[in-house]
Order: structure tokens, then sequence, then C-alpha cells
């Protein structure tokens, strides 16, 4: 498995490389967006990890950048930890983020967490495939079609989607998803959840501001309608 990490801060760059060398990843790295904009367009990173501050091209604009060509699994490191940031880190397109300072026990764990979704994959049988109205799923593939067009998702994206689309019709609050899709050990807002159904409408629905599929029931949470 080959990564990237791109931080100004050569030591914390150093000490990560370092530290994910040991177990057995290839590891790359940048010291600033515009090293991480280049270096990903290679296409040979099955993971990134970015900062959120960096110089030249900030962590956003390099994963917004990124998320126009890849969906390779992106970590956003942030030193604020400030919900607001976080937001912006997945309207950007980041799958997760670890907050300064971390634990590289904790980063290691959510590196190996994202590369097991990315991989997984399943029989390529009949099973493998969801379809409802002009939205289909290639569960084994992990690759989302509208209108028979390939659509780019995240991994998180695809997850929630995925999730969702296993359920119609059943609604479920913004917490249980987070239960559900991220896990129950993630830390983060719910509001995290009503970015990815967002972005998920842009992407899928004809008309997102009036979705037919990935709905809203208000004031409880959301359901994918059959």
């Amino acid at each position: 498995m080959k990564i990237l990490v791109v931080d100004d801060e050569k030591l914390l760059v150093k000490g990560i490389k370092f530290n994910l060398e040991t177990e057995g990843y290839t590891v790359d790295v940048g010291y600033d967006g515009e090293d991480a904009v280049n270096l990903a367009r290679s296409g040979k990173y099955d993971l990134i990890i970015l900062d959120l501050m960096m110089p030249r091209k900030d962590g956003l604009e390099a994963c917004q950048e990124i998320r126009g060509f890849s969906s390779v699994p992106i970590i956003m490191l942030t030193a604020r930890g400030e919900r607001a940031d976080l937001l912006l880190g997945f309207e950007s397109g980041a799958d997760d983020y670890v907050t300064k300072p971390f634990d590289i026990l904790e980063l290691k764990a959510r590196i190996r967490a994202l590369l097991r979704r990315a991989n997984r994959t399943l029989p390529n049988t009949g099973g493998s495939s969801l379809e409802h109205g002009h939205i289909r799923l290639d569960e084994a593939r992990r690759s989302a079609y509208r209108d028979g067009e390939a659509v780019e998702l995240t991994m998180k994206e695809f997850d929630l989607i995925l999730f969702l689309m296993k359920h119609p019709g059943k609604v479920y609050s913004r917490e249980a998803l987070l239960d559900l899709v991220w896990g129950y050990d993630y830390q983060g807002d719910t509001r995290t959840v009503d970015v990815h159904i967002r972005r998920l409408r842009e992407k899928l629905e004809r008309d997102p501001a009036k979705p037919r599929y990935i709905v809203t029931k208000w004031g409880v949470g959301y359901y994918f309608a059959d």
C-alpha cells in the first residue's frame, strides 16, 4: 500500500513517514498543497493524508482539486479542531479527519479502517448491484451511476448511500447514521451527515433541490425512498 503524506511541519512528516513505513506502507511526502495535487495526479496512492493549513495552497483547496480527478481516500489533519473547519474539510471531499496533536496509533487505526473499506470487494454476482430508478450502485466495484453515467463518490459518500439503499423507506436519525456508517467511535458533529447528504443529492439526484430518492424526514432524519 502506498500513502502520500503532505504537511508543512517537516518533523511531523518525518515522524509519520517513519511510523507508517514500520507498518509496511510505502510513503511519499510533500510540504504544501501544490505538492499534494501534483503528486496525487500520478494516481498511484492508496490513501492521502493532508494538513489543513499549508502554504501555497491549503488542504481544503488541495482536497477539492484532488476530488476533481480522484476518489482516493483522504484524511485531513487539523490543529484547530473547530467544527466549522472539519465540516469544510468534508465539503471539500475528505473522508476522515484527525485533530492535532494526535496519537500515532489513532492515525494508524483511521488509515487501516479507510483502506479496508476502499479495498473491500464482494463476489461479482447479480446480488452485488443495487438499482432504484436512475441510481445504480455496484457494491463489488464500489461504483455509482446516475442515468447510466459513472459518478465519482468519496468512500464515505458511497458507504452512506449504500447503507440507505439497502434499507429503503427506513428513516435514520443523524446520530444513528454516524454510529452505523461512520462508526461508534466517531467524534464528529452530526452536521457531517447533512454535508454528505447534500453532496450525494448534488451528484445523484436529477434535481437536488427536489430530491426523489435521498429524502429528509423533517425533525427525524433521512431515508431512501423506494
